[in-house]
């Protein structure tokens, strides 16, 4: 074996402070999951409430390019001839 010594100590510290955060991180999660349960008793969508947190991490300017580009491809899909269906099954 070399002589190179490894801090010990210091390694644990590591992985003790990495396994408390997960176990906060859980923790958390858990919490999550009661309040969107909560809501869900009151009779809001979840689904809806999700989409709303994912779009307040956006920035105004990337919201209204994702609101154009989805509006755009919808108006692209709506007036395109639709396909035949026997021709595709083919």
């Amino acid at each position: 074996m070399s002589d190179i010594t490894i801090p010990g100590g210091k390694i644990r510290s590591f992985v003790e402070r990495i396994e408390n955060l997960d176990t906060e991180i859980q923790e958390l999660s858990e919490q999550k999951k009661e309040v969107f349960s909560e809501a869900k008793g009151e009779g809001f969508d979840v689904k809806i409430l999700k989409e709303i947190i994912k779009l307040r991490k956006q920035d105004q300017d990337e919201r209204d390019e994702r609101e154009s580009l989805l509006d755009l491809y919808m108006r692209a899909m709506e007036t395109a001839p639709a396909e035949d269906k026997t021709a595709k099954a083919a």
